[in-house]
């Protein structure tokens, strides 16, 4: 899995455009004219938008290389034997929250803050993943106060790129259509990540195994950021 990360991270630096999207930030300032505050938008930096999307195919990369060493294997199967998995979170705190930061971007979530607030909400809800795991090693009956508190913290970025996607009109300010497909396959993706945390404490089926869900989690992930990237470079990022 860290062989098939890094090769499409390698493949999207080497084959991406220069196609670019805009930070900025705010501030109010003081109309002299009319004596009233009013805010003043100003460009902090311009985001290479492939870099960005190799940015989370990379973190994957160098997750599941370094889950390979000697020591820390050792670590990771223990943990699993108890059925629970920190590098996973850790992990997906930081990739997923740029694939979130990405598809914020595409939509015209440009606010340096913005960005950073959905950044930090996604990675509250993966932690709240963790927080999962390790309540529940000292419980004789699932608690699911943890999962519930992340599927909040989840659902807020996804809200506010659907308030900025579907609020974007119709016609030319009609966000482009690749943009749809996107918020709707990786959206779904998201909640599959969810269904498959619930099916691991309900004991469904083969979710009995708690090696059968660490499984699913890695194909997911794979599949995910996968689909995010080449859908990203099929709509903006093929060279021209």
């Amino acid at each position: 899995m860290g062989g098939f990360h890094l090769l499409q991270g390698i493949l999207m630096v080497i084959l991406t455009n220069d196609f670019k999207l805009p930070v900025n930030t705010s501030y109010l300032k003081l109309d002299e004219a009319t004596f009233t505050l009013i805010p003043s938008v100003e460009q902090l930096t311009q985001v290479k938008l492939g870099y960005l999307v190799a940015g989370f195919l990379f973190l994957s990369a160098i997750a599941h290389f370094t889950i390979s060493l000697p020591g820390i294997y050792e670590w990771y199967k223990r943990n699993l034997e108890k059925g629970i998995n920190y590098a996973r979170w850790i992990e997906y705190s930081f990739s997923s929250s740029v694939m979130i930061v990405v598809i914020a971007l595409l939509v015209g979530v440009y606010d340096f803050s913005s960005l950073l607030l959905m950044f930090s909400l996604n990675a509250t809800m993966i932690l709240f993943g963790w927080v999962m795991e390790v309540h529940n090693q000292t419980t004789k009956k699932t608690n699911w106060t943890a999962f519930i508190m992340g599927c909040f913290a989840g659902i807020v970025p996804w809200v506010v790129v659907a308030l900025y996607l579907f609020g974007s009109g119709e016609g030319e300010s009609k966000a482009p259509d690749f943009v749809y497909y996107i918020f709707f396959s990786i959206f779904l993706f998201f909640n599959v990540f969810a269904i498959n945390m619930f099916l691991q404490y309900r004991r469904v089926g083969k979710w009995k195994d708690y090696l059968w869900g660490e499984k699913v989690y890695i194909i997911l992930s794979l599949v995910a950021k996968s689909l995010l990237a080449w859908q990203v470079f099929a709509g903006t990022l093929r060279p021209v």
